[in-house]
């Protein structure tokens, strides 16, 4: 091999690294997060661009959202995901900007309302379920129309809930709408694998993020409760890794398997990203004492 060469195949490995030395998994790949602008979105997209792909970030809060696509090299757009149209755009926006989409991240996603089920207020159900469920259903079909029409396969990832598995862990209408993603992911799986494109779930728990902030600050009654502490909390009470609580990286790490290759051959799957809880109960620990 000449010299030459040797420094050509250099160059391409270091565009292939990352500052730590590992490999980036997502080098060229254009990924779409809707709900992009915080949390889980915007951690997902911060570790999205580290290895190497191009983000469109699709979400209701403009400032926030511009801000973190500018600091990623991303395109930022609003769009309220309740509207077919808006999710439709996203998605044009990334064929306009680089010509193809290869990852849609459905993140985007509210609380809703909480209380009796027997006082649910239905339109209030009805604008969740626009958001939550709807918002997902948008997602998954202009993004398969893209992938499809590119002919290179893609890699679609809707976000569910630790509340799709058990209950008593949300409302009654956010518990519905996460056990729905998981329906529609499943069913579009089956669809669209004849044309290569992989469609999975990420449900995690306990993760501090605004929502259930706000929710433990309401049930606690203690308006300054901070996201570390409820971290805390879920460390010690809500995961099977005692003291060791959620994080919103967690998550984003889960989701960047299921883009990359390393999920190839991964489809129709809900990654649970709990700590073991929805898997096994942690407060009966004595049983497994000698004595």
């Amino acid at each position: 091999m000449c010299l030459l060469q040797k420094c050509r195949d250099g160059m391409e490995l270091n565009a292939h690294m990352k500052d730590d030395g590992q490999m980036k998994r997502l080098t060229g790949k254009v990924a779409l997060i809707t709900g992009g602008a915080r949390g889980i979105g915007a951690a997902t997209a911060k570790l999205f661009a580290e290895h190497g792909a191009h983000i469109i970030i699709a979400d209701v809060l403009d400032e926030l959202g511009a801000t973190l696509a500018n600091s990623i090299g991303g395109r930022y757009l609003h769009c309220d995901v309740a509207k077919e149209a808006d999710v439709e755009s996203a998605v044009q926006l990334a064929l306009t900007w680089t010509g193809q989409l290869d990852i849609m991240f459905n993140n985007a996603g509210i609380a809703g309302p909480a209380g009796s089920i027997t006082n649910l207020q239905m339109d209030q159900l009805k604008a969740l379920l626009a958001i939550n469920v709807n918002g997902v259903v948008h997602g998954i079909k202009h993004a398969a129309r893209v992938m499809i029409a590119g002919g290179k396969g893609g890699s679609i990832i809707c976000i569910s809930s630790s509340a799709a598995i058990m209950g008593g862990l949300a409302s009654h209408a956010y518990t519905l709408s996460k056990e729905a993603i998981l329906g529609i992911a499943r069913s579009a799986a089956c669809e669209l694998g004849m044309h290569g494109i992989r469609v999975n779930c990420v449900s995690p728990h306990g993760v501090p993020t605004e929502m259930l902030v706000s929710g433990y600050r309401r049930f606690l009654g203690k308006s300054d409760l901070r996201s570390e502490e409820v971290s805390q909390i879920v460390g010690e009470k809500g995961s099977l890794l005692r003291g060791r609580g959620a994080s919103v990286e967690d998550v984003a790490q889960a989701v960047l398997f299921l883009a990359s290759d390393n999920a190839g051959f991964v489809t129709a799957h809900n990654l649970v990203v709990d700590g073991g809880f929805t898997s096994g109960y942690s407060q009966m620990s004595f049983i497994y004492q000698d004595g």
